[in-house]
């Protein structure tokens, strides 16, 4: 037998402000029909004033354990992905623990910005299969509208906030790819490419800052790494793309899916697709699209996933999982 992370919840949350595209049409020189025509998004939510990323995170995380049918002391640790935690420190995964009123088990966060998610679930992964904790609450949450800088139209535009989490519970397997639960992963990064996709702003030079991005470049390394880590994941199982019912994806821009997909020779009717409603929420985009993919009745037990984003770093990876 072997032991296997299986999904045993999922849940999501979005905040109530939901901005369209033609709200930047007052501030910006753009359109709705430049940004939908360039990036697939038509909308997306900002959070309140005052509403910060381990709100959203804690959400979805009471969202998850109720799909889950558990309490927050059924859970031994939380990894908590994002990119814009509240504070410097404490992690934000501390916040959602106190916020859950969780008294037992550890918390912490992961930052891999647009892959995080990925990373996060490597990460429970591993510490499921060491029998270092037995169930792991496994959050993506963002409230990127921080960091944008409302003058730049071709980044502010791209952006959401909001967050998704899973509930992974560790289970028996037979070992072979029919087993229920995350069946591989496959992490990269390389820092020579920070330059393309960054914040001008941290401790060292004592702002927050804004997002900077080269878009060209990072289509470019988007669409052949994203393939490239997925085929890695799968060829550890022996499978291919004809072997998918579901690409996950990060949700950054429908060309960059589209173009992936196309690599990986899985027709979109395949692909779980959420970037229309909520643009890029980075972390939070893949746990998102599960949670919205499930209640949308896609996404059903026993079907194989692959789940793949970039980030900055560059940091980029995938994960094989069977629902």
């Amino acid at each position: 037998m072997t032991t296997r992370a299986v999904v045993r919840g999922v849940g999501h949350y979005l905040p109530d402000r939901i901005v369209t595209n033609a709200e930047f049409e007052k501030s910006i020189d753009t359109s709705d029909e430049w940004i939908r025509t360039r990036s697939g998004i038509e909308r997306r939510h900002f959070a309140a004033e005052g509403q910060t990323t381990s709100d959203l995170g804690a959400r979805a995380a009471r969202a998850a354990l109720a799909d889950a049918g558990l309490e927050p002391d059924d859970i031994d640790a939380i990894v908590l992905a994002t990119s814009t935690a509240d504070l410097t420190f404490p992690s934000a995964a501390t916040m959602v623990q106190a916020a859950l009123g969780m008294t037992r088990g550890f918390a912490y966060d992961v930052q891999a910005v647009c892959a995080g998610f990925v990373f996060a679930l490597a990460n429970a992964n591993a510490m499921i299969l060491s029998g270092q904790a037995r169930r792991v609450l496994v959050i993506g949450a963002e409230t990127f509208s921080k960091l944008m800088d409302w003058t730049d139209r071709g980044t502010c535009v791209l952006f959401g906030d909001g967050a998704g989490a899973l509930v992974l519970e560790a289970a028996e397997g037979a070992g072979t790819t029919a087993d229920r639960g995350i069946l591989s992963t496959d992490l990269n990064s390389d820092g020579r490419h920070r330059s393309i996709l960054y914040v001008d702003g941290g401790v060292s030079t004592g702002t927050v800052g804004h997002l900077r991005m080269e878009g060209r470049e990072v289509f470019r390394h988007a669409v052949e790494k994203l393939a490239e880590t997925a085929h890695a994941a799968l060829e550890k199982l022996d499978l291919s793309g004809e072997d998918v019912d579901w690409i996950v994806p990060h949700q950054a821009n429908i060309r960059i899916i589209e173009a992936t997909a196309r690599r990986m020779q899985v027709p979109m009717e395949r692909v779980v697709v959420t970037v229309q409603d909520h643009g890029n929420t980075s972390a939070a985009s893949i746990p998102l699209a599960l949670s919205v993919g499930k209640a949308r009745g896609q996404i059903k037990q026993g079907d194989l996933l692959v789940a793949e984003a970039i980030g900055g770093g560059l940091a980029w990876g995938s994960v094989v999982l069977r629902w």
